[in-house]
């Protein structure tokens, strides 16, 4: 078994630095700064209008919407999606290989993103489709047909169905209860298998219910979850408030200077630093990914910009609020003053990745590590641990759910429990794999996603620089 993963793993891995350093950049930030321009900075200009719809309308018991959701559970759902382990063991892998400046890039990526994730919740919404039961499904199969009404377009939706399928419902559920497992493990010393069958079970309940249990779920979890972090998050940084210039500081620095931090020389480092932040950005947010696109199609709004304005503020709570409390929690932590590896940090090795490894940290532990210093290695263990099965658990049933919609694209609704079947399998499978692995598989895969996603976004992306011109 460990001959095969080191096989598979020098495969992906080589396959993920190609799609990373090249294809992934240039369609991600090239996509971005086209859905900039064209809406004229929607994510600057309606930031406001998102945050009111979001905040004005938040409702913990939304109840059923025929065959639709409600704005608030569509927003939750996705962020559900968004808000999983990228957050917190993806973040920490990008500054342990990338050094802290990958999160600045992070941020860069998001910002453009934003504008992105507009365009496809609007394209979603003007996409979408109705049965005859009243049920409603979109997402980007639907406006990839509409950009190529022809053979290509059938192409290009049938690989983003596939990709999506193994991406999310397949290897991206594995990822995240593989962290799950590897979380719970060291927090309450129970075996990753057990943790793998009681995952698949409790999600396998949350999926016969269909989307409406899904979204019910969602709602609920997703402002407990983020709160709960957060919070635990705020203490931290309170902790450790005089290192918190210091560690601003290291973000802004590093993103330019990365070699004095993770050595090697400046291009492989710069290298390393923003295309570490541009696929864990893209893991952690999904813009342009075309993942929660599902979700913002179901929403129940008088128009697509509407949708289009709250998806903006996913990726906004995403990145620029959970994400960036694991990335300052970690650093004002770890890599300053008389953190565990504040010395290393200052020494320009040239593995840094190996040398935090050889004092215990590594992506998995980094944020328990830190948490830990503050709460004793029990309860900031467990603390840690809950966090994470929250935010990993939430991103399952939402991957699931957007896997789902393709695989009932690709075979009919009757093909749907062998789906259901396969992923659970798979959530099992997660628990007991290796991680770098898995992480690896998943990244393909996504990589894969955003190919015919960005493809078609573009080709539309008249219609959305006109619904964003008619938002009054």
């Amino acid at each position: 078994m460990d001959r095969i993963n080191e096989v598979l793993l020098s495969i992906v891995s080589n396959i993920n630095t190609y799609l990373s350093n090249y294809v992934l950049l240039i369609m991600l930030i090239g996509c971005g700064l086209i859905f900039s321009f064209k809406t004229k900075f929607v994510q600057v200009r309606c930031f406001g209008e998102g945050m009111k719809k979001v905040f004005g309308n938040i409702k913990l018991f939304g109840g059923k919407q025929g065959g639709g959701l409600s704005s608030f559970q569509a927003l939750a759902t996705a962020i559900a999606a968004q808000v999983g382990t990228g957050n917190i063991v993806g973040a920490c892998g990008a500054i342990l290989v990338g050094g802290p400046g990958a999160i600045f890039w992070m941020w860069f990526i998001a910002f453009f993103g934003m504008a992105t994730i507009y365009g496809e919740a609007v394209l979603a919404q003007e996409t979408k489709v109705v049965d005859a039961d009243g049920t409603v499904a979109g997402g980007p199969v639907y406006y990839i047909k509409k950009a190529f009404n022809n053979n290509l377009g059938k192409f290009l939706a049938g690989f983003f169905a596939v990709a999506i399928i193994l991406a999310l419902g397949f290897m991206g559920a594995m990822v995240q209860s593989n962290s799950i497992a590897n979380a719970c493990s060291t927090a309450f010393g129970v075996n990753g298998w057990i943790i793998g069958v009681v995952v698949a079970i409790v999600a396998g309940f949350i999926f016969l219910g269909g989307v409406q249990r899904i979204a019910s779920v969602t709602e609920k979890l997703v402002p407990l979850m983020a709160t709960l972090y957060l919070i635990g998050g705020i203490v931290i940084l309170v902790w450790r408030a005089k290192y918190i210039p210091e560690t601003l500081g290291m973000i802004f620095r590093f993103a330019f200077q990365p070699q004095a931090i993770i050595g090697g020389g400046f291009g492989a480092a710069i290298t390393a630093a923003i295309t570490q932040g541009a696929k864990r950005g893209l893991f952690s947010n999904e813009a342009g990914m075309g993942s929660t696109p599902h979700a913002h199609a179901l929403a129940n709004v008088e128009k697509p910009h509407d949708q289009g304005v709250a998806a903006m503020i996913g990726v906004f709570i995403d990145t620029f609020v959970v994400l960036t409390m694991t990335a300052l929690i970690v650093i004002s932590s770890l890599y300053t003053g008389d953190g565990l590896l504040a010395g290393i940090a200052h020494s320009g090795t040239n593995d840094f990745a190996a040398a935090a490894e050889a004092l215990g940290v590594t992506k998995n532990n980094m944020v328990q590590v830190a948490f830990q210093g503050l709460l004793g290695d029990k309860i900031g263990g467990i603390f840690v641990a809950l966090c994470l099965l929250f935010f990993a658990f939430s991103t399952i049933i939402s991957w699931n759910y957007f896997g789902k919609i393709n695989f009932q694209y690709l075979f009919g609704k009757k093909a749907t429990i062998v789906y259901s079947v396969a992923s659970l399998v798979f959530i099992f499978l997660g628990s007991i794999l290796s991680s770098d692995l898995v992480w690896e598989m998943a990244d393909m895969f996504n990589n894969l996603m955003v190919i015919p996603n960005v493809i078609a976004i573009v080709a539309l992306s008249g219609i959305v620089a006109a619904s964003a011109k008619k938002k009054k």
